[in-house]
């Protein structure tokens, strides 16, 4: 199914970062690019960066000219994460744009691409709190509730991959249609940010 590809994917995609665990090695994709499985991997590269960023952004003791620098760079991983799940959204809507749509089909409150997104996200959920269940520095009441946490996103997971499945599978069959608005974000446009628009010139 395709929802268990892109789970294998982004476990593909989190320890091959986690090999070297720093923000700025450069992406190297394994897959064909056009193909869905580049898009997948790369969406979720950018996740497991942007992961790191917020971390390292949270840190107490951070220079403040650094925070701005990392705070501009999640700002600029934001928007890649959009671009991308519209990306993923696109490979949708050309898949199923042949269906013949039933007369009571109806639509999902997100894309399919959303619903991917928060599947990458929970990937990363789930190996940084599997770290957290095998910290041998941790305390047993830590790794407990970290082990309860765990079994809670894996479930979570499950629950997400089928429902990915049956929503693709509906869209498959015209009882569901796609129906995708492009995020309008305002803030990095020098016409729409009133900060931008005030520097111009």
């Amino acid at each position: 199914m395709f929802s268990n590809k892109a789970v294998a994917i982004f476990e593909e995609s989190i320890i091959r970062y986690h090999v070297l665990d720093t923000v700025d090695q450069p992406l190297q994709n394994p897959y064909e690019k056009g193909a869905i499985e580049h898009l997948l991997y790369h969406k979720n590269w950018i996740d497991t960066v942007q992961w790191h960023y917020e971390d390292l952004i949270r840190d107490p003791e951070i220079d403040p000219d650094a925070a701005l620098v990392l705070k501009r760079k999640i700002d600029a991983s934001n928007q890649d994460r959009t671009d991308l799940v519209e990306y993923i959204d696109s490979y949708f809507l050309t898949r199923f744009k042949e269906v013949e749509i039933q007369p009571n089909a109806g639509i999902n409150t997100e894309s399919p691409a959303w619903a991917i997104d928060r599947l990458s996200i929970l990937g990363l959920k789930i190996y940084h709190m599997k770290e957290e269940v095998e910290r041998e520095d941790a305390t047993d009441a830590h790794r407990t509730a970290c082990s309860e946490k765990l079994s809670v996103l894996l479930e979570q997971q499950k629950d997400l991959v089928t429902a990915i499945d049956e929503l693709l599978e509906d869209m498959a069959s015209g009882r569901k249609y796609m129906k995708v608005y492009k995020q309008m974000k305002m803030y990095n446009d020098e016409e729409l940010n009133p900060v931008l628009r005030g520097q111009r010139g």
